[in-house]
């Protein structure tokens, strides 16, 4: 049985020229790798049979390349680059302004460093023990940070410029990892005490847009030139096939290629002239694009195939029942300490162990709240789910985030009053399930459940529940009934 090493390339902001990733990919062919994948954090990600590691540490080092084994100390910088100009926001940051940002890193963090346009909704803004995200004010950043070992965001109280952003993440890192800072007001005592910057006070709150996931696959056209997403089903991409690519960036002048969260590539600036020459690398090697848009809103654990393979399960049930998940993005997470983006989180646990192996395991559904990806508080929906279970559990969970998004809508609709309608006047209070909105009224009853009419709610039994869509009796929510006054006769 063979032994195998993975190897972590760190791409900083998620960007690597053609050049660059050509002789590194190089390397990984001449050691018999032949796919390599992307991580969350925008990195690149590769396995080597033991024996041909001893040529990839040589091609390694000669090239310059750093890079680490079976660990992850020296997280990747993760930006929203990837979707500047194709998904464009921000009114003053721009690719010059990234570029700024990430020259002033002189060091490998190793806290986790995000940063973020405020107006996009592409890239996460909070999974970073360090983020910085894109102020009001030119040239300024808000920073958030959350603490090691902790789920707690706090805001900086100033605003970093620029081209302060490396120093000032330099001396917060040694405080915080070296000298065991881990506590708000201490840390920015401690850090304030050792660094100068320039920096303007943080007296307005940020305002982050609402989560909406833009398509980011197949052609797309932006300004006069045009961009191209590339998503694998398998999260793997042939190095056979990002040679070729990086052979034709080269040739086309395309200096950049984009690594995203989701995993995937973004090729931007081909001009009119080359897209041809792109379909037809495309067609070379059979990648399929224009995936459906509910495929792409997932996120699993680098490194893991059990994800990934729980991914397309769920991903088929979806297509074969038609299930709505616009609005949301769902995270896939099998190891206890790892970190996956989304609205809605599924975590596998063991249920049974015989010292470490695990016997049988178990699914618990989370939501965050307000179905928000970026908040860090997660609302527990169902636990203890066995994996067939599981499909139909997910689809109830989207259609309460539907129900509760048109109900919001709704509210918005009706909160400035019209003259012109009727005067509503309340006269009972029913219960209704948040998931398909079925009304209990303890007037009728419920027929089909065999409770008679003036049952009120509080009596039913503890196990009732909806008839429409059985969704327990704990989760109905009061309403109040109304019913229009009729207007006065002429």
């Amino acid at each position: 049985m063979r032994d195998y090493y993975h190897i972590k390339i760190n791409l900083p902001g998620g960007i690597a020229s053609p050049g660059y990733l050509k002789d590194l990919l190089s390397a990984a062919w001449n050691a018999n790798v032949r796919k390599v994948r992307f991580g969350s954090r925008q990195q690149l990600l590769m396995t080597v049979h033991y024996e041909d590691m001893r040529f990839l540490e040589s091609d390694f080092k000669k090239l310059g390349i750093l890079y680490e084994v079976n660990t992850d100390r020296r997280p990747n910088i993760v930006s929203s680059y990837c979707g500047e100009e194709v998904f464009r926001t921000g009114q003053w940051l721009n690719a010059s302004e990234y570029h700024s940002v990430l020259d002033s890193f002189d060091f490998e963090p190793g806290l986790k460093v995000n940063i973020s346009d405020s107006n996009q909704s592409f890239t996460p803004f909070f999974t970073g023990n360090l983020n910085f995200i894109s102020s009001p004010e030119p040239h300024f950043w808000y920073l958030y940070v959350r603490l090691k070992q902790t789920n707690t965001v706090f805001r900086w109280d100033r605003l970093v410029y620029t081209n302060e952003i490396g120093r000032l993440s330099k001396v917060v890192e040694e405080c915080m990892l070296d000298e065991g800072f881990n506590e708000e007001s201490a840390l920015k005592a401690a850090v304030n005490e050792r660094i100068r910057y320039v920096f303007l006070p943080s007296a307005q709150e940020l305002e982050l847009p609402s989560f909406s996931l833009p398509y980011y696959e197949g052609f797309n056209r932006y300004e006069s030139r045009t961009w191209l997403g590339l998503y694998r089903r398998d999260e793997e991409f042939t190095i056979d096939f990002l040679l070729d690519v990086c052979a034709l960036c080269l040739h086309t002048r395309v200096g950049e290629i984009c690594a995203t969260p989701w995993k995937s590539l973004v090729i931007k600036g081909i001009e009119d002239q080359y897209r041809e020459a792109w379909s037809n690398i495309l067609g070379k090697h059979n990648i399929n694009v224009r995936h459906a848009a509910n495929e792409l809103a997932w996120q699993t654990e680098d490194h893991n195939g059990d994800g990934a393979e729980l991914k397309n399960d769920l991903i088929r049930h979806f297509s074969k029942n038609d299930t709505r998940t616009f609005g949301l993005c769902f995270g896939i997470q099998t190891r206890p300490k790892s970190e996956v983006f989304g609205s809605v989180l599924i975590r596998k646990r063991p249920l049974l162990k015989i010292g470490q192996l695990p016997l049988f395991s178990v699914y618990d559904l989370y939501y965050t709240e307000s179905f928000n990806p970026n908040s860090r508080a997660l609302v527990p929906f169902e636990k203890g789910l066995f994996k067939i279970h599981l499909p139909a559990q997910l689809e109830r969970l989207c259609r309460r985030f539907n129900n509760q998004r048109s109900r919001d809508t709704l509210k918005t609709m009706l909160s400035e009053p019209d003259e012109a309608k009727t005067a509503v006047r309340p006269v009972k209070t029913a219960h209704q399930c948040p998931d398909c909105l079925t009304i209990y009224d303890p007037e009728f009853g419920d027929i089909l459940g065999d409770i008679p009419s003036g049952t009120a709610f509080e009596d039913l039994p503890a196990s009732y529940c909806c008839p429409t869509c059985d969704s327990p009796k704990t989760g109905f929510t009061a309403v109040e009934l109304a019913r229009y006054a009729q207007p006065e006769p002429a």
